[in-house]
């Protein structure tokens, strides 16, 4: 069974709607959550979730909320957390470590954290049984996606192509599918560009993948209430997983 990640925004359209939509993911088939973390400039992701990330600031978001609907979330689902790496340099990792042992998430992704740089981090998540978790480019070099996968842990995230979240481009990830397989087997979960029109194809040859601007383009949808959200964005969450498992 290919497993499903699915990232939502934390806190908006408010806390409480991300709770109760994070339940309602893990009921639909979603295997791992990725809770994001707002930030004001989301390097990695496109328009539609930089959008959700400025509308949570602008509602008043702070870094203590997340971990308190974690603390609702996470024992219901697998949970990481997904943020760059500004706050948790400002804040400390050791209080994101400390934090995430007290709710039970499981890990963090933080995409604009490099794998040289990440090293000084690794050793005290993994020590303390959290995963962080590395990323795969098309772009990379075996050399590099050797260093990268020999100690990976939880999945690695494949960046579908060289851009950012959610602007549906294409690229061939055969020949990266199989150099990872080479040396790692660590589940490969693909993710950017993934929706109910792609998901299919791009879970060949991989494990899981990983959908965002998908969701969170129904969570910005002025025209739905709180319970159409959730329902559609559940029933969407369905329908994927659905089809990376045809």
């Amino acid at each position: 069974m290919k497993k499903l990640v699915a990232y939502i925004t934390t806190g908006y359209p408010d806390l409480d709607f991300t709770v109760d939509l994070a339940l309602s993911l893990a009921e639909s088939g979603v295997d791992t959550l990725e809770l994001g973390i707002p930030f004001s400039d989301p390097v990695a992701d496109g328009p539609v979730i930089e959008k959700a990330n400025l509308y949570s600031l602008q509602n008043g978001f702070k870094v203590n909320q997340l971990f308190e609907v974690s603390q609702k979330i996470a024992p219901n689902i697998d949970t990481l957390w997904m943020g760059y790496f500004n706050p948790f340099y400002h804040k400390g990792m050791d209080l994101f470590i400390n934090e995430a042992k007290k709710s039970g998430v499981n890990g963090f992704i933080i995409p604009d954290l490099p794998y040289e740089e990440a090293q000084l981090y690794k050793g005290d998540i993994e020590n303390n049984g959290l995963s962080l978790i590395d990323f795969i480019a098309p772009t990379d070099t075996a050399q590099r996606i050797e260093m990268i996968t020999k100690e990976a842990q939880k999945f690695i995230y494949l960046v579908a192509y060289a851009g950012i979240t959610g602007s549906g481009q294409s690229e061939s990830l055969e020949s990266v599918i199989a150099q990872i397989r080479d040396y790692s087997q660590t589940p490969v979960y693909v993710g950017f560009g993934v929706d109910e029109k792609t998901a299919k194809e791009k879970a060949k040859g991989v494990d899981g993948v990983i959908v965002g601007s998908a969701f969170v383009k129904i969570l910005l949808d002025e025209s739905l209430s709180s319970i159409q959200k959730i329902t559609k964005i559940s029933n969407l969450a369905k329908e994927i997983k659905e089809k990376i498992n045809e």
